[in-house]
């Protein structure tokens, strides 16, 4: 199996509704950090190339047809290059909504569950997502708003230009399935549109950060 579908779009812009989304039309299984959570074994890769290792891609996403959400949209460029026939998924949400989701959920997932994560490999995971993310991708700046937006929109711009018109979507999962099934040639569920990962559900998964946070 190769992928399928590259999703580009940062982290908390719809990519676990995006997730359950393409699996419900035949691209799945769809790669996202929360199988890095749990599968500890998927981890090694990400770690290795915070330490400059070129990932085999088609190892990493071995047995998957799809991927989004960080870490790996953050090397979507190598993925592009990689798997050159897949469809690109650039997902997009209102630029003030998506940077307050960010400090809510990602900075202190990252930042508290390096040390407090209910495990080991919880722990891990979140330090690895904290220096590729907060250092690598955001240097370090992930509570400073304009810089942050920046970095977002030049992203945007990449994709943008990187990538050829008709092999790239840009999505709002607010739009359902039609615009998604469309791109992919894919029929429209009868099932509603996968709708998740909200602020609240993000928190409730993780005790520990909610306690920490209100305390």
């Amino acid at each position: 199996m190769t992928l399928k579908v590259i999703g580009a779009g940062f982290g908390r812009t719809g990519t676990l509704s995006l997730k359950l989304a393409l699996e419900q039309l035949g691209f799945g299984p769809c790669y996202h950090l929360y199988e890095i959570r749990n599968r500890p074994e998927l981890l090694a890769p990400w770690l290795a190339a915070l330490e400059g290792a070129r990932p085999d891609w088609d190892q990493v996403f071995n047995g998957y047809a799809s991927q989004v959400d960080w870490p790996s949209s953050f090397y979507w460029q190598d993925l592009h290059a990689a798997f050159p026939e897949a469809k690109v998924i650039l997902t997009l949400r209102d630029p003030d909504a998506w940077f307050a989701s960010l400090r809510a959920t990602i900075v202190p997932s990252v930042t508290i569950g390096s040390q407090h994560g209910d495990s080991a490999h919880a722990r891990a995971v979140s330090d690895m997502v904290y220096r590729t993310i907060y250092h690598g991708l955001f240097q370090g700046r992930m509570t400073d708003r304009d810089f942050v937006l920046k970095v977002w929109r030049d992203h945007v711009d990449s994709v943008r230009r990187t990538v050829p018109p008709g092999q790239l979507l840009e999505f709002d999962v607010r739009e359902g399935w039609g615009t998604l099934c469309a791109f992919l040639g894919a029929p429209v569920p009868a099932a509603p549109f996968p709708r998740t990962n909200s602020t609240e559900d993000f928190l409730n998964r993780k005790p520990y950060l909610r306690d920490r946070l209100t305390s």
